[in-house]
């Protein structure tokens, strides 16, 4: 009788808090992405490789172009998180987005706009062009 009264005191369960280098991290965060893109992700998969992830101790800050990539990326944060802290084996791990509206898109550029290009880094260009007779095909 003595024993079944005695409060029952629920174990606190300790969270894993193991080091990690940024290296692990990053290799966890491609391999997620992958699975994601084989889900069928693809617009998630393209964010998290938009850049790269910077580890500060146990917090990653992630850089994105724009708020709107920030909104779905924060939509789908917590099933990484959740991979992170599991195959990273550390629960205090915190991700920190930034958005910076500054990232350039990289434009393939086609011959027209490398002559214009190379016109006004050196306008002797055209000389040469006419000199010689030389056209630009597409």
């Amino acid at each position: 009788m003595e024993a079944s009264s005695k409060s029952y005191v629920k174990p606190t369960s300790v969270f894993l808090t193991e080091e990690f280098n940024e290296t692990d991290m990053r290799l966890h965060w491609n391999k997620y992405a992958e699975r994601l893109g084989q889900k069928g992700l693809k617009i998630m998969e393209s964010i998290l490789l938009i850049s790269d992830p910077v580890l500060n101790g146990t917090t990653i800050s992630y850089e994105l172009p724009n708020e709107g990539s920030k909104l779905d990326f924060e939509g789908q944060m917590n099933g990484l998180l959740g991979y992170l802290k599991g195959h990273l084996h550390n629960h205090d791990i915190t991700i920190e987005v930034i958005v910076n509206e500054e990232i350039k898109t990289v434009r393939s550029l086609n011959d027209q706009d490398r002559y214009n290009r190379f016109l006004e880094i050196n306008p002797n260009i055209e000389l040469l062009r006419s000199t010689f007779g030389l056209e630009l095909n597409d």
